[in-house]
C-alpha cells in the first residue's frame, strides 16, 4: 500500500493484485510447515500440531508430517477459503455501492438473481459466523474436539507438542542432507524446495517485525494522521516570548541567586515558576502573577497554577 501510493504508476500493480500476492505467500507460508511441522504457522507458535482423526494409535511425530489427504485439505483450507471469502465481501461490497448509487444496473434477465444475491447474504453470512460460534461454544462446553469446523473438515485436531516433537523438530533444522546425485532434474527440485524454504523461514521469522512496521506505516500514513499533521503544520508560527529586562517595569537579576528579583532581599518561601525557571519570593510572585499574567523577567504568560513551592532541607 506504501509503495502503491508513493508511486502509483510503477508500483500501483501490488496493489491491484494484492490479494493475490498476499495469497501465494501465504500458500508457501503453509506448505512449508504443515510438511516440516505438521502445523500452520501460527499452530506452530503456539506449539501445536496437526494429527489425523481417529487415531487412535500412538501420536505420530510432528516431523512426520500428514498423510496425504489431510495436507492438502488443510492447505486448501487455510488458503483458498479465507481468500474466497474475502473476495466474496468485496464483490458484495461492489454490487450494493453499484445498485444504491446505480451505476451499472442490471438487465432485466439478471435482475432477480441480482437482488436476490444480495438479499440472501446477510443471512448466508450469518449462518456461516452461527457455525463457528456454535462449533466453539462446543469446544469450551467440551462437547466438540474441535474448535474450528475447518478442522473437522480437514480431518484432522490439535494436540500439543510432545518433548519429543520438539527433540526432533531440532534436529531437523539443525541437521544438513547435501545431495548425492548428479541429476540435473534431482538439482533443481532441490534448489527450488531450498528457495522456497528459505522465503518461507525468512517470512516466518521476520513476521513480527514486519507486522509491527506494516501497522506504523498504516498509522503513518491513514487519512486520520495525515489531517492531524496538516493541521499542526498549517498553524501559524508563534512570536518569540517577549523580554522585559530593559523595560522600567521589568525585574533586573540580582547579582546573588539567593536574592529575589522584586523584593530585592533574601527569598522567603522560594517559589519558581515553571514557565521561566526563575525563583522568587512566594508573597512577592503571588501578587505579581495574579496581576499581571506573566512572568516579571522573561515576560512568558503564566498563571497562579504555574508557581511551584521549594522546600530547603533545613525545613
Amino acid at each position: 500500500q506504501v509503495l502503491a501510493e508513493s508511486n502509483p504508476g510503477r508500483y500501483g500493480f501490488l496493489w491491484h493484485w494484492f490479494d493475490e500476492i498476499y495469497v501465494l505467500l501465504d500458500l508457501l507460508l503453509q506448505q512449508h510447515y504443515l510438511a516440516r511441522c505438521s502445523a500452520s504457522f501460527s499452530e506452530n507458535f503456539y506449539s501445536l500440531k496437526r494429527i489425523p482423526v481417529g487415531d487412535g494409535r500412538q501420536q505420530p511425530l510432528a516431523t512426520a508430517g500428514l498423510p496425504k489427504r489431510q495436507h492438502w485439505k488443510s492447505l486448501l483450507l487455510l488458503v483458498l477459503v479465507p481468500y474466497l471469502k474475502g473476495k466474496l465481501e468485496k464483490l458484495v461490497s461492489s454490487l450494493r455501492e453499484e445498485d444504491e448509487y446505480s451505476i451499472h444496473p442490471p438487465s432485466s434477465s439478471w435482475k432477480r438473481f441480482y437482488r436476490a444475491f444480495l438479499a440472501a447474504y446477510p443471512y448466508v453470512n450469518m449462518t456461516w459466523e452461527g457455525w463457528f460460534l456454535i462449533q466453539q461454544l462446543c469446544y469450551i462446553l467440551g462437547k466438540a474436539e474441535h474448535h474450528s469446523p475447518m478442522l473437522k473438515l480437514a480431518g484432522v485436531r490439535l494436540v500439543r507438542l510432545t518433548a519429543e516433537d520438539i527433540q526432533a523438530l531440532e534436529k531437523k533444522w539443525a541437521e544438513t542432507t547435501p545431495s548425492q546425485t548428479h541429476s540435473i532434474t534431482s538439482r533443481v527440485q532441490s534448489t527450488l524446495r531450498k528457495a522456497l524454504g528459505g522465503i518461507a523461514f525468512s517470512l516466518s521469522t521476520g513476521l513480527s517485525v514486519s507486522v509491527f512496521f506494516l501497522q506504523f506505516l498504516d498509522w503513518w500514513y491513514s487519512a486520520e494522521n495525515q489531517e492531524t499533521i496538516k493541521s499542526l503544520t498549517a498553524l501559524p508560527t508563534p512570536p518569540p516570548p517577549v523580554h522585559l529586562e530593559h523595560e522600567p517595569s521589568s525585574a533586573l537579576l540580582p547579582s546573588l541567586r539567593t536574592v529575589c528579583p522584586l523584593c530585592r532581599k533574601v527569598r522567603v518561601n522560594a517559589t519558581a515558576l515553571a514557565t521561566s525557571g526563575f525563583v522568587f519570593c512566594y508573597r512577592c510572585v503571588y501578587g505579581y502573577v495574579k496581576a499581571h499574567q506573566r512572568c516579571p523577567v522573561t515576560g512568558y504568560a503564566t498563571e497562579l497554577q504555574h508557581l511551584v513551592k521549594l522546600y530547603s532541607p533545613e525545613s
